[in-house]
């Protein structure tokens, strides 16, 4: 039982830290659903599951902390194809599309 208990805590600790401090406006969510369909899909796929860069799928993203996620979305990946979005998304938008790459990308 004991450990039961902490793995839904475990469960519940990290769904808590993929959720973004504060969500997007349903117009901005929508622009950026179609931002990562269209331009993140360019490299990892139209549906996401990768090509010339990684999945993006919840069960290939989920050994890795959302805080890392969203730092490789801001900063980018220095020698790799992967750029920097920082000057594009706000951090609170980049945790927002972390928190639904976790759960599995909306459509459109």
């Amino acid at each position: 039982m004991r450990a039961i208990c902490i793995l839904l805590l475990s469960g519940l600790s990290l769904w808590a830290a993929a959720q973004p401090s504060v969500a997007p406006s349903p117009l901005r969510q929508h622009e950026l659903i179609r931002l990562v369909r269209q331009d993140c899909g360019a490299c990892h796929g139209m549906t996401l599951k990768g090509g010339l860069g990684s999945p993006l799928l919840p069960e290939s993203l989920r050994e890795t902390p959302p805080a890392s996620l969203v730092a490789t979305v801001l900063h980018g990946r220095p020698g790799t194809p992967m750029p920097a979005w920082k000057s594009i998304l706000g951090e609170h938008e980049v945790e927002w599309i972390v928190a639904q790459l976790i759960q599995g990308f909306p459509q459109e």
